[in-house]
């Protein structure tokens, strides 16, 4: 089991941080100005920052082409009615000094035009910053492996951006974050490797670090501008660079003895995968243009970092189908299946990176490398494959679901447990543990006491903090797993195959009739599916019927769900079937049938409307039944409320990165508005019983136009 060395001081947990609206401040970092105009008249109806001082004494009220000038203005007006942001080339002049322009639309109509004064220094001096920007490409590119990228990377954002300090900051699954590269002045301490807890990054944080990629704060100790005049302090300013900062996140900074900083994230799929953090130790500003090279930047990093991912997975595949075409067929060709598992002991325990394998047949032992005691083994191989019912248990945490097997930590922290299909023959694969000492930025598990009346704080200690996590292994990868899959399979093609070879002529008879009632069995099992499945289709066409003949628009939904849902059912017995191992599935081609049987019952109009953009992902077919359940939900509410009942463009997109999926369904309708499901209907619990089922979470975004139902999940419990 995990023992962990943990400091703790009871008290309220800074997780509160992730109710601050950080969003709407009602104030800017001064170094800039902030007009807010209504769409419609184009006037300027509230500001911030020192307006009269540097822009124009009469400002409220104008129109906004008085302040900006007339070109600046027209780029104003004609930003899109989506929400979004869009730069103006043109500069603007103030009172002593040449702003940039950045314009904004926020869900309550109104544009907000941020001006920032200018910086000359950049690291491209006279030249093209498109030029610097595709040497930095380059040098993205040539590098050997994800270490030397990151170092990479470091390098050239400190170049970049001029501060004193530039770490790459990766999330690991935990949401907790690790500092994977660093470039520094050398008078400064390492934070290299070090690791930072969950709630030093606020959840709201995270989502608009997605929303808005580049965040600076040119001096900690500013004093916030305030929106004016009143009336105004609750304007989404989201999108808005000169957005102030949380007043905890400043002391945070203050804390770390940061006079500025800067932050530019690092997106890979849509998801949030790191950031990188500058820091410096006297004020420092980045312009809008340097802002904007940055965030280039960090979007060919997160390219090239998909692209070496990716590449590790597929080696990882090929390494695993090589030593599979290696081993099988030595062991086919060596006769008995035991006899040949023993002799290939050595390449077995290879093949899944294990550090001891062995063959439990009876009570019978056979081992190799580092194993615990025979009698251990024997009692292991019995619980695991009870446990499972005789399929595959993997676990790098044997202590923590085995209190008898806490012992077994040096040998046995992970176990891979394959009972065979044939012969009574289980074969364990062990990993001893690792024991990781983990460098904390300050104590993660140190909360902060507070008294009901007192002001939430960040902590203040940022001294190397260790912690020391026992009784884990390194993890089973989904990929080792199917590859004992695999080896389960051929290994029983191997027994079957032997057992024929080994008959004479005088049990050809019994052979026969063995042949004649596998192949009634075949039958009756086949007609059996064919039953079902005439018997599924029935029901289905009766509820088409139904809903056809009924007036009742409510009875009419509820018969088209129904219909929708039994098709789902089908399309889980059909996969029962016709496949031999239904441990793991292929969450995509599982998803491409029951979307295609789905656009059967929704008809042809519906049909031809819905694009699939599906990732293949190997997960337990559990799992992935409830995925379907979820997706079969998703999509009919999409018919139900997107579009009024007509047909409409309808998006199912699948990921993956690392253990965890996502799944979109997106649409390009009207929307989610009050009429649709409140959260009480049938389809709406049971999504939520599915959602605590996977341990995911689903959430509805804006799709500019329609809506977007984006759920997250583990791909293994």
């Amino acid at each position: 089991m995990a023992t962990r060395t943990i400091a703790t001081d009871p008290g309220q947990d800074i997780t509160a941080c992730d109710r601050e609206p950080i969003h709407i401040p009602g104030t800017i970092q001064p170094h800039g100005l902030l007009l807010v105009v209504a769409a419609d008249t184009l006037c300027v109806v509230a500001g911030a920052g020192a307006i009269e001082e540097r822009l124009a004494p009469d400002w409220l009220g104008q129109p906004i082409a008085a302040l900006v000038g007339d070109e600046v203005a027209q780029i104003v007006g004609a930003v899109p009615s989506v929400i979004g942001s869009v730069s103006a080339v043109r500069p603007v002049h103030g009172l002593s000094e040449i702003f940039t322009a950045v314009v904004h639309r926020t869900p309550d109509h109104l544009l907000l035009v941020e001006l920032e004064p200018g910086i000359a220094d950049t690291p491209w001096g006279g030249g093209s910053p498109l030029n610097w920007l595709d040497a930095a490409a380059t040098s993205f590119e040539r590098a050997g492996d994800l270490p030397m990228l990151y170092e990479r990377a470091a390098t050239l954002f400190r170049t970049l951006t001029g501060f004193d300090r530039v770490m790459l900051y990766r999330f690991m699954d935990e949401d907790s974050g690790q500092v994977v590269a660093e470039s520094r002045t050398p008078e400064l301490h390492s934070f290299l490797n070090h690791h930072f807890p969950a709630s030093d990054i606020p959840r709201q944080a995270r989502a608009l670090y997605i929303r808005n990629r580049t965040r600076s704060i040119p001096d900690v100790d500013y004093v916030p501008a305030p929106l004016r005049p009143a009336g105004f302090e609750t304007v989404d300013l989201s999108d808005v660079g000169l957005r102030s900062v949380s007043p905890i996140h400043v002391r945070y900074l203050r804390n770390m003895g940061v006079a500025a900083s800067a932050s530019i994230s690092i997106v890979k799929d849509g998801l949030l995968w790191g950031m990188i953090a500058c820091h410096h130790h006297s004020p420092r500003r980045l312009s809008c243009e340097l802002r904007a090279a940055a965030a280039a930047l960090a979007g060919g990093l997160a390219r090239q970092i998909r692209a070496r991912e990716e590449a590790e997975l597929y080696r990882e595949r090929l390494r695993l189908r090589a030593d599979e075409d290696a081993i099988l067929p030595r062991i086919t060709g060596l006769g008995e299946i035991s006899t040949a598992i023993a002799r290939m002991m050595p390449e077995l325990m290879a093949m899944l990176g294990a550090t001891g394998f062995a063959m439990v047949e009876g009570g019978k032992v056979q081992s190799h490398g580092v194993c615990p005691p025979p009698l251990a083994m024997i009692e292991l191989a019995r619980w695991a494959t009870a446990r499972t019912g005789g399929e595959l248990y993997a676990t790098h945490e044997l202590g923590n679901v085995s209190s008898d097997a806490k012992a077994l930590a040096a040998t046995a922290s992970g176990m891979l447990v394959l009972p065979l299909v044939d012969g009574g023959v289980t074969l364990l694969w062990f990993r001893p543990e690792q024991v990781e000492e983990i460098e904390w930025a300050g104590n993660p598990h140190k909360s902060v006491g507070l008294s009901p009346d007192e002001t939430l704080t960040p902590r203040a200690s940022f001294a190397s903090w260790s912690e020391t996590v026992c009784g884990r292994s390194r993890r089973w990868t989904l990929e080792e797993m199917e590859a004992a899959h695999r080896l389960r399979r051929a290994l029983h093609d191997a027994f079957q195959n032997n057992r024929l070879r080994g008959l004479n002529a005088a049990l050809q008879r019994t052979m026969d009739d063995k042949d004649a009632l596998l192949l009634q069995k075949d039958v009756l099992m086949k007609e059996v599916d064919h039953r079902v499945q005439n018997s599924l289709q029935l029901v289905s066409s009766f509820l088409a019927l139904q809903a056809r003949s009924t007036n009742d628009p409510q009875v009419r939904e509820q018969l088209t769900e129904a219909q929708a849902r039994l098709s789902a059912v089908a399309l889980v017995h059909r996969r029962l079937y016709r496949d031999d191992q239904i441990q793991t599935v292929d969450l995509a081609r599982y998803l491409e049938e029951l979307v295609g049987d789905m656009k059967q019952s929704l008809g042809a109009e519906w049909a031809s409307m819905m694009r699939l953009d599906l990732a293949p992902a190997l997960m337990p077919t559990d799992r992935a039944v409830n995925l379907g359940l979820v997706t079969t939900e998703l999509i009919i509410n999409a018919t139900k409320y997107a579009y009024g009942g007509a047909a409409g463009p309808v998006t199912i997109t699948l990921e993956q990165y690392g253990n965890r999926l996502r799944l979109v369904v997106a649409d390009e309708g009207r929307g989610r508005s009050h009429g649709d499901d409140d959260g009480r209907g049938f389809g709406s619990r049971m999504m939520t019983a599915m959602m605590q089922r996977l341990s995911g979470t689903i959430e509805y975004a804006d799709n500019q136009p329609g809506l977007r139902a984006i759920v997250i999940a583990p791909i293994a419990d």
